[in-house]
């Protein structure tokens, strides 16, 4: 089991040049018990920890299913730079005719998103990176660049019902296609099999943390912090 504690708030700095790394603002220091995640630690059960600490310089992938509210913890909580596909969508709708579909624009998108990810995870430094988890080759790249770089990588899954995920996506207005939700529930479905199956989080993660929507919702700052 992890160690709990309280511990102090982290100022963090944005990087210079990369306007896609939202920099949180400096908070108050969370008051509750602090959790260091170290292996798998399922938090649907009762614990509510209302922070996250993990080691500087490590890299926090968040997943889910499209509405499942990575986007709203993550910009809720998170204390360094972050890199969300979500916020290059909305950079993309603010500059394109409302009539526009997103299916047009989506591979735009995706390659800014992509661009975006690897110039951050090459720069070093704590990151936080939304990944859908449909593509899994996404979080092997993940794993191998921060290992060729000496730093681990974490996890959280937020594990959100197919309702609970559908009524966000129409909560933000923005729904995802049957097919393309189903490809993320089959996705969330192998993870958990796997997390459940060893007991162990994925390969090459040094810990991962599973929060229902109630857990995340008692989260109040995730930080990167010295070991």
């Amino acid at each position: 089991m992890a160690d709990v504690k309280v511990s102090g708030a982290v100022r963090s700095t944005p990087r210079p040049g990369c306007p896609d790394l939202a920099a949180r603002p400096e908070a108050e220091p969370a008051a509750g018990p602090v959790l260091r995640p170290r292996g798998l630690q399922d938090l649907r059960r009762g614990r509510r920890p209302v922070a996250l600490h993990y080691p500087a310089g490590d890299l926090l992938v968040v997943s889910g299913l499209p509405g499942s509210g990575k986007s709203t913890l993550m910009r809720r909580c998170v204390r360094t730079p972050l890199v969300d596909s979500q916020l290059v969508r909305e950079e993309y709708a603010t500059r394109l005719p409302d009539w526009l579909p997103y299916a047009l624009y989506r591979p735009l998108v995706r390659i800014a998103h992509y661009r975006r990810l690897r110039r951050a995870v090459l720069a070093g430094g704590p990151l936080t990176v939304h990944d859908c988890g449909a593509v899994p080759y996404v979080r092997q790249w993940l794993v191998r660049a921060a290992e060729r770089q000496g730093r681990r990588v974490h996890l959280i899954l937020l594990d959100a019902s197919a309702e609970e995920a559908r009524d966000g996506q129409r909560v933000r207005g923005q729904a995802v296609s049957g097919y393309a939700f189903a490809r993320h529930r089959e996705a969330g479905r192998r993870l958990r099999r796997r997390l459940a199956g060893t007991g162990e989080p994925p390969a090459g993660c040094a810990s991962a943390v599973v929060l229902d929507r109630a857990g995340a919702r008692a989260l109040r700052e995730i930080v990167f912090v010295a070991s």
